[in-house]
């Protein structure tokens, strides 16, 4: 099940549909022009075009946005209508859609032959890279304002307040800037 998102949170929707029978190397041209097109639209963090892993199966289409605004934006515009004409000719009915919000978007990720997640040493050290800074600024202007709580309620705040800024400020921004090296072997 799909969380419902807010308007600021990065959202990521998923298209699932099957090309024509002969027609997967058009289909994904399409795709891939879309793709070029929405790179235009303020708030997209980019795509990904994942083939089917066997012949019964289908293509997914993840489109990342920065807010549900954006994603609407895109849905709205009259691009995104040309591009789905396209995609008619060459798509074999009409696509399966499911959104994926905060957490559930870094860790529900679809399956893909040959799509490997980046090694652990770099997921931890861009990890690293963004808990750091951020727990160090929590630590340096919140903490001070939670001194006379109890030790587990100032820890409890801080690591919430932590989380939801890795989830919806700090990872999704580190993410899209180092993708070519978290994906580089």
């Amino acid at each position: 099940m799909s969380a419902s998102p807010t308007a600021a949170s990065p959202i990521s929707r998923i298209a699932k549909r099957k090309a024509k029978p002969g027609c997967e190397s058009a289909y994904e041209a399409v795709v891939r022009g879309m793709f070029a097109e929405t790179g235009k639209f303020p708030g997209f963090l980019g795509a990904d075009l994942i083939p089917p892993q066997g012949p019964d199966e289908v293509y997914q289409v993840v489109m990342r946005f920065a807010s549900q605004a954006d994603l609407d934006r895109w849905d709205a515009s009259e691009a995104r209508q040309q591009w789905h004409e396209r995609l008619s000719t060459v798509a074999d009915g009409d696509p399966d859609y499911r959104l994926l919000t905060g957490l559930e978007a870094w860790f529900a990720l679809p399956a893909a032959p040959g799509n490997q997640p980046p090694v652990r040493w770099k997921m931890a050290a861009l990890t690293w890279l963004g808990i750091f800074p951020t727990v160090s600024l929590l630590l340096f202007f919140v903490a001070p304002l939670l001194g006379a709580l109890p030790f587990l309620v100032r820890t409890a705040i801080i690591t919430g307040l932590a989380v939801l800024m890795m989830t919806w400020l700090v990872m999704p921004r580190l993410v899209g800037r180092f993708k070519g090296w978290l994906t580089r072997t």
